[in-house]
């Protein structure tokens, strides 16, 4: 794979990640990674950031390799991440993500129509109690409840019917929507969307039952833009493009 620079610079690069791809290694798979191709294009980065330990059967540990990645996109999530090139850039961008002082936004194609043109879920997120694998809101999330906070915003609703004002659940009909994550927990906004009954096209691990729409086969998010303070001080904002299945189900929806 080629990586698709959006920016560089002598402390970072901004890619526009595709979807179907995850960010590092898991410890069970030996497919490769976005980090595998950041340390073949980069091989000073290897040991930038912080290894991750996993755990394996019979007590035994093996890391890891994260270069130069202080945050993620879920695997079938395509969009904009920046990757630390030096340690100390690394431990600046750290920061910046621990305090919440980035601005990340997504756009989605959701099932149904949202009611409120713009709208905040503002619901803690746990392990689900009955899959290893999700997060939920409610009682049925297991263990701490870690506080969780998305902005939403529509940004266009369409289907096979005329949108008459209301919100709907009904089959065939879809939203457009802004998310701006205030917080940065697992799968957040997925979940978040899924908790008020319209959950991301194509999630095949919230909307397992769903159907498949808009020409799309993988989850309809991208990670559309990213805001943020470089080390050299000034402010940079990174807009990543559509993949061209996600353009076309924007041309689709006629936006």
């Amino acid at each position: 794979m080629k990586l698709d620079i959006l920016y560089e610079d002598n402390d970072c690069l901004f890619i526009n990640k595709p979807a179907g791809i995850s960010v590092h290694g898991d410890g069970k798979t030996d497919e490769k990674t976005l980090a595998d191709f950041l340390v073949e294009a980069y091989p000073q980065m290897r040991d930038v950031g912080e290894p991750l330990e996993i755990h394996l059967a019979g007590g035994e540990s093996t890391f890891i390799l994260k270069p130069g990645i202080v945050h993620r996109l879920d695997k079938e999530t395509s969009g904009v991440m920046v990757v630390a090139k030096t340690q100390e850039a690394h431990a600046f961008f750290k920061q910046q993500f621990q305090n919440h002082e980035i601005t990340k936004i997504y756009h989605a194609f959701a099932y149904g129509w949202l009611k409120e043109d713009t709208f905040v879920v503002d619901t803690p997120i746990g392990r689900d109690s009955g899959n290893i694998r999700r997060w939920v809101t409610g009682k049925n999330a297991r263990g701490a409840m870690r506080e969780a906070q998305t902005q939403f915003t529509v940004l266009s609703r369409f289907g096979n019917k005329v949108y008459e004002g209301k919100g709907s659940t009904e089959e065939g009909v879809f939203t457009f929507l802004e998310a701006v994550p205030r917080t940065g927990r697992t799968h957040q906004i997925r979940v978040h969307l899924k908790s008020v009954n319209h959950p991301i096209v194509c999630d095949s691990l919230y909307a397992p039952n769903r159907p498949a729409g808009l020409g799309l086969s993988r989850l309809a998010l991208h990670a559309r833009s990213l805001k943020l303070v470089l080390p050299s001080g000034k402010t940079h904002l990174v807009v990543a493009p559509y993949p061209k299945d996600f353009e076309d189900a924007v041309k689709f929806a006629n936006i």
